[in-house]
């Protein structure tokens, strides 16, 4: 509870840098959760600079492009009526997402095993339902956040898969 006040504070104060924080942080998460619990290196194992390298991708990349085409996406489809969330749901899946895999799976390196292809039919099946709610139920301010929550278990996934020997 005190750690959600004090992230609340954070984006009222700084909303851009509080959001890009998160997108860091969270991408960081997502590495640690892969080398830890997906391949169980141990912390004597544990790739520092790999996580500071995803932390730095969710900083650098992830937060400014998402946050600034979510603020984008609410000044095209202002409001926030299940109408609206459907639209920015269509207009995000349609538009934003392709290309915005296009361009983050070539930052974080080539996946080992997996095509493009298989990342897009399993991104797919993820994103959409929480894009729906995310743009019905989550005010402007917060939607980065939870995205990037769910985005944990991708980042993770994307990590684990990309550093495979």
């Amino acid at each position: 509870m005190v750690l959600w006040r004090a992230y609340q504070r954070a984006l009222a104060a700084h909303p851009w840098k509080a959001q890009l924080l998160t997108a860091g942080s969270l991408m960081g998460i997502g590495d640690v959760i892969s080398q830890q619990l997906i391949e169980k290196r141990g912390l004597e194992k544990h790739h520092v600079h790999r996580t500071l390298t995803m932390a730095f991708i969710g900083c650098s990349f992830v937060g400014p492009v998402v946050g600034g085409w979510y603020r984008v996406l609410d000044r095209l489809i202002p409001g926030n009526t299940k109408m609206d969330a459907l639209k920015k749901m269509v207009v995000d899946q349609g538009g934003f997402a392709p290309c915005f895999l296009g361009c983050l799976l070539p930052v974080i390196g080539t996946l080992d095993g997996l095509s493009v292809k298989e990342n897009w039919a399993r991104l797919k099946r993820i994103w959409p339902p929480v894009q729906l709610a995310n743009f019905y139920l989550i005010p402007l301010v917060y939607r980065l956040a939870v995205v990037q929550c769910v985005a944990v278990i991708w980042n993770t996934y994307l990590s684990w898969k990309s550093h495979q020997s």
